[in-house]
């Protein structure tokens, strides 16, 4: 099964569902224009269609094979990656003073999209160089942006993030990687493990961001600082040096994504791993959030990415397979696109991508706002929304695409499990999306903790505050539109009990409110997609009543939007519950009573 970007879904939420024009008047965004988002997205479409589908298949079943210290990529991943380097698409929405092309966050978003749909393992490499270009243009020297950013924003060189030790899985504070100083530059010595990306064949340099401790360093996260450690050091003309001391010693035989070297990588086996402090010492872990933020949203992208690459895959499966006697028909199918648990199950996978899509380019659109708007009160309400969105854009959609995956299995049936059809692939390759960057768990606390508890709910409220309109209009709405006033206003009460009841009692009860952290995130989740897609049900309904041509687009995103609320939307109503309980029976039994009885 070929992959075949949605672009029109794509462009309806970019330009239709949210406010394309307040994008275009941003000065840095002037050249930005409907015709420009269309062109982009169609030859993204084509390049990912085209040279990173076909890999994505081989690219599992040959993984990546380690040697002496080197990373080979799977056959073809070298020449694809060639090709995405001369295109230009590493660069979209990068800054223009070291050669990107300044495009919107939000465009560069259904880009992102198209990539890891269309090949999870290439495009981890990419996701982590947009994470170090972040990190740098934020926190770097002048001289540093000089000497490394011009090949990142290229992908003539590759970035990576280097956080993980053997002994500090995300409690960072226990990092002890060490740093000595030596004149203008630091010696690192330590071990890194679980590195994506860490080796491979496909640059010339690989410029490593680490975590790690000078001699003085207090303990805890206050003590970590970031250092850039090239692979091969860079001289003053920009050319490249003799090889640093930091290898690759192993590489992690995976569930799935095996076309992605997962590397452990060591610093300083020989004389030490010359390395560059970014900004101040004891700022390290402050700074690599810049990267980490980045690459949270690009993962909660994985996961309506590889949603939807299942969803294409099954539902091209149910149109083929003929069997038994179809009862839903619109003409003469005889496949099992006919049975209506086959048709319940795709539609649950469309309609989790779109309002996955519309969330996810929601917060990318914050971030245009955030990022380059010339008022700075604008700039800061579009930046709390960004904070808020980014843990549930990286929870809810990695945790749901990982349900839509499985759901794609069961559509092939027996066909399914077995790897002949590729179903199974997805499903594996998606699993890793809750867990890396932070599993769901870190992205709810961080959603209870700092996102509600620290402004008493503030940015959620005026989330809620927005999506009402949508509600009212609903309720104003004729026709197909005006029963989803009802679910949606359940499930924003619902989000507006839940918020209340962290911001009140995490102060006093934290065990209550982490233990309900979870279900809270996904409450937050289901409710704001079904905002998002009554939403575009509004907005499909005007076109229609416009006169538009493509009334057959329009009236399904009608349709999908009446699905998700009947029969997704209720599920944030069924979180409920488990977050109010908090902690009283989830913390109830000692661990001697969690263990079976001997």
């Amino acid at each position: 099964m070929d992959y075949r970007a949605p672009t029109r879904d794509m462009r309806f939420v970019l330009t239709e569902l949210f406010d394309f024009q307040a994008i275009t008047e941003l000065p840095d965004f002037s050249e930005v224009s409907e015709d420009l988002v269309a062109a982009v997205l169609e030859e993204a479409g084509r390049f990912t269609g085209n040279v990173l589908a076909p890999l994505n298949k081989s690219g599992d079943q040959e993984g990546c094979t380690w040697k002496d210290g080197e990373v080979t990529t799977p056959a073809g991943f070298r020449d694809a990656y060639g090709q995405y380097v001369e295109s230009g698409w590493n660069s979209l929405p990068c800054p223009t003073e070291f050669g990107g092309q300044g495009l919107p966050a939000s465009l560069a978003s259904a880009v992102q999209e198209m990539l890891q749909a269309s090949n999870m393992s290439f495009a981890l490499g990419p996701l982590l160089t947009a994470g170090a270009i972040e990190a740098l243009n934020n926190h770097g020297s002048d001289e540093q942006k000089a000497t490394y950013l011009p090949k990142l924003i290229t992908g003539e060189w590759s970035g990576t993030m280097n956080l993980t030790e053997p002994q500090a899985g995300s409690d960072l504070a226990q990092v002890r990687s060490k740093a000595q100083p030596n004149g203008d530059h630091y010696l690192l010595e330590g071990q890194k493990i679980f590195i994506t990306w860490g080796e491979h064949d496909c640059t010339e340099n690989i410029i490593h961001l680490v975590l790690a401790r000078t001699p003085d360093a207090p303990p805890g996260v206050k003590g970590i600082s970031l250092f850039i450690v090239p692979k091969y050091l860079v001289n003053a003309d920009g050319s490249l040096g003799e090889r640093n001391d930091v290898r690759c010693v192993s590489i992690e035989h995976k569930l799935g994504i095996h076309g992605s070297p997962t590397c452990t990588m060591a610093y300083g086996d020989n004389n030490g791993a010359v390395g560059y402090l970014v900004g101040e010492e004891g700022m390290g872990l402050a700074y690599m959030f810049t990267m980490m933020n980045e690459a949270r949203h690009k993962v909660g992208l994985q996961g309506l990415s590889i949603a939807d690459r299942a969803y294409q895959q099954a539902l091209w499966y149910a149109t083929d397979r003929v069997q038994g006697k179809p009862l839903v028909r619109h003409g003469d199918e005889k496949s099992i696109v006919g049975h209506p648990d086959v048709r319940r199950m795709l539609m649950t996978m469309k309609t989790g991508a779109e309002a996955m899509r519309a969330l996810s380019y929601a917060a990318a659109y914050a971030m245009d706002i955030a990022h380059h708007h010339p008022d700075a009160e604008q700039r800061q309400q579009a930046q709390a929304r960004v904070n808020l969105l980014i843990p549930i854009v990286k929870g809810w959609c990695t945790e749901f695409g990982t349900e839509l995956t499985s759901l794609g299995v069961q559509v092939h049936g027996g066909m399914g499990f077995v790897e002949e059809t590729g179903a199974a692939q997805h499903y594996r390759d998606a699993k890793i999306t809750t867990i890396y960057e932070g599993t769901t768990a870190i992205q709810a606390n961080d959603l209870i903790g700092r996102k509600t508890f620290r402004d008493q709910g503030a940015a959620m409220k005026a989330l809620v505050e927005e999506f009402r309109a949508d509600q009212q209009a609903l309720e104003q709405a004729a026709g197909d539109l005006a029963p989803m006033a009802e679910p949606l206003g359940r499930a924003l009460d619902a989000l507006e009990q839940a918020a209340e009841y962290v911001a009140t009692r995490h102060g006093d009860r934290p065990e209550d409110t982490h233990a309900a952290s979870v279900p809270y995130l996904m409450l937050a989740g289901y409710a704001a997609g079904g905002a998002l897609m009554a939403r575009a049900a509004l907005k499909a309904k005007a076109a229609m009543d416009a006169g538009s041509e493509e009334a057959p687009f329009y009236q399904a995103k009608i349709v999908s939007a009446r699905f998700y609320a009947d029969h997704l939307l209720p599920r944030a109503n069924g979180f409920l519950p488990g977050v109010l309980g908090g902690g009283q029976w989830c913390n109830a039994l000692t661990v001697d009573q969690l263990r079976h009885a001997e």
